[in-house]
C-alpha cells in the first residue's frame, strides 16, 4: 500500500480557503466536501483537509492557534520549474494570501518561497533539481 499524508488545518472561511488552495495547485474533490470541510488534493497521496473552527475543534480540546502570530511550520509543496514557483505564490496572494512572509531562498540548485493562506498557515513552494545539488547538501 502506498502511504499518504493528509494534513488537517482550521480555517475562519472555507470558500476563501478552497480558492487559495486551488490557486497554489491543488483541487477540490467533492466526494470529501461539504460546509463545514473541503478536501483539496494536490495529488493522489497528499491532501489537506480545510475544517472550518468549529468542525477543527471536535477533533482536539486543545486551542486553535492564530496562525498570523505564530509560527506553526512551514509545508513545502514541490513545483516543476523556478518559474512554477514564482508563479504559484502570485496566484495564491491574489487569493487573499501574504506572498513572501519568509525571506526567498535560491540555492542555484533549489528555489523557494513562501505564501501564508488567509488563516496564516505558511507553505513554501519549492523547485529543486537534485542532480545539480552539492553532494555534501
Amino acid at each position: 500500500m502506498d502511504r499518504m499524508i493528509s494534513i488537517s488545518l482550521p480555517v475562519r472561511d472555507l470558500a476563501l480557503s478552497t480558492r487559495f488552495y486551488e490557486a497554489l495547485g491543488a483541487a477540490n474533490d467533492s466526494a470529501f466536501t461539504d460546509e463545514t470541510a473541503a478536501m483539496m488534493r494536490f495529488s493522489p497521496h497528499i491532501v489537506v483537509m480545510l475544517l472550518t473552527h468549529a468542525r477543527y475543534a471536535g477533533f482536539t480540546q486543545r486551542a486553535i492557534p492564530d496562525a498570523h502570530r505564530t509560527a506553526q511550520m512551514a509545508l513545502g509543496i514541490s513545483q516543476p520549474s523556478r518559474a512554477a514557483v514564482d508563479e504559484a505564490v502570485i496566484r495564491a496572494a491574489a487569493i487573499g494570501g501574504t506572498a513572501d512572509v519568509n525571506p526567498a531562498e535560491d540555492h542555484g540548485f533549489m528555489y523557494s518561497r513562501s505564501v501564508a493562506d488567509p488563516d496564516g498557515h505558511i507553505w513554501e513552494p519549492v523547485w529543486m533539481e537534485m542532480a545539480a545539488a552539492p553532494q555534501d547538501a
